[in-house]
């Protein structure tokens, strides 16, 4: 892991004079130079619209855009291309299926299931559409450590459900939700399941399949990627139910002045010049994942870094840590904390001060923070180039700022 570090011209950075510890990951993870310089190459060799002209750079943009479809539909273990939907992020594919699918199917007496750790942008999209249809929102609860309590899942998911909207993990307590299970009971009453996957594509192989999801979304920028990307699968028996998200040049078959039709998907569902520089900024963060990333070790290299915050914070009696503490000794990614008698942004401001980046705030997960009685908190995640030692420098500082 130590090698690579080499990759991500970043971390060689100073905030004043202290070396850059980067535990934000979660936000925004850092990009390895095979990414950047495959941006640089597009611009400065082929730069073109794709899909429309015929000279050799709309060419040769056009075969670079698709051919990073291939390699995220391979990456998920999707069934076919065309259930890959570029987006801007997490955060628009989640929308596109409210305002598609979500207005469509979802009307008055139906029941939208969601769990009380979502992130803002799996749950205002559906509560818009609630609001809008007469549907009703419904959530899985979770335990006093941070775990999803799923003792009453056959009372919450019935005749009445039309969707299920679950996390993979959770952004701010890093809980993993067992989607197969969600999907299997959400189909056996004709629903449908959607996932939030952006705190889990970076870190875990992804198997759409094996999940057997409806909708999957996640963000490029979290998992090496340039930011204004993001993927949005859409299974392939749903591509005629799900109505085009916005409407233009690029996406139509045949159009007269009082009528169109569309193509098939995918393209029916990009309408206009697409991010074509961060889809094949996208496609190189993929490469560069399996070609150098073993998910398996990088799992438990995070997990490690996990345990040593984890059993550094637990002997500084000022702290509190928050969501399932054992589980993520094991399977984490992320440790979020309040310090008491201190605000988060100034715990994050602290450390800032020597080099540290972390995360402070609700995490764009207010309703969990109001439900974890804490108004904010600290969040120190990981990835693969992180080491021990940083952790030790980030519990050092933590030991100091108690003082």
């Amino acid at each position: 892991m130590k090698e690579l570090r080499k990759d991500f011209p970043i971390l060689q950075e100073k905030i004043n004079g202290y070396p850059l510890i980067y535990f934000d990951s979660a936000a925004t993870s850092q990009r390895p130079r095979q990414v950047i310089e495959k941006i640089s190459e597009f611009y400065s060799r082929y730069n073109s619209n794709i899909h429309r002209s015929v000279h050799a750079f709309s060419e040769q943009a056009t075969t670079m855009f698709e051919d990073a479809r291939k390699k995220v539909a391979q990456f998920i273990g999707a069934a076919d291309p065309s259930e890959i939907i570029f987006t801007r992020g997490t955060t628009e594919s989640l929308n596109f299926v409210a305002a598609t699918w979500g207005q469509k199917y979802i009307g008055s007496g139906d029941e939208i299931l969601l769990t009380q750790m979502e992130h803002h942008a799996n749950l205002i999209p559906w509560q818009q559409v609630a609001k809008k249809n007469g549907a009703t929102l419904k959530f899985i609860p979770i335990t006093h450590d941070g775990l999803l309590d799923l003792s009453n899942i056959d009372q919450l998911i019935t005749q009445k459900t039309k969707l299920v909207a679950v996390t993979h993990a959770s952004n701010v307590l890093g809980t993993h939700v067992d989607v197969a299970l969600l999907a299997q009971k959400t189909h056996a009453v004709g629903a449908k399941i959607v996932v939030d996957a952006a705190q889990t594509s970076p870190h875990q192989k992804l198997d759409v399949q094996k999940l057997d999801c409806d909708f999957l979304a996640f963000s490029g920028h979290k998992m090496l990627a340039p930011t204004g990307v993001g993927v949005l699968y859409i299974k392939k028996a749903l591509h005629d139910e799900v109505p085009p998200y916005h409407f233009g040049g690029g996406m139509v078959f045949e159009v007269d002045y009082d009528k169109a039709s569309w193509q098939f998907a995918p393209y029916k569902f990009e309408s206009g010049t697409p991010a074509i520089a961060q889809v094949i900024g996208l496609g190189a963060a993929i490469d560069y994942y399996n070609e150098h990333i073993d998910f398996e070790k990088a799992q438990k290299h995070e997990a490690q870094l996990t345990a040593q915050t984890i059993d550094g914070l637990s002997t500084m009696e000022n702290v509190k840590m928050l969501g399932p503490i054992q589980e993520l000794k094991t399977s984490g990614h992320l440790v979020t904390f309040v310090v008491d008698g201190m605000h988060s942004h100034d715990v994050a401001a602290y450390l800032s001060n020597f080099g540290l980046c972390t995360r402070a705030g609700h995490h764009c997960a207010q309703p969990l923070a109001k439900k974890l009685g804490v108004i904010s908190s600290v969040r120190a995640s990981f990835m693969f180039y992180n080491t021990p030692q940083e952790v030790d420098s980030f519990l050092q500082m933590m030991r100091d700022i108690k003082l």
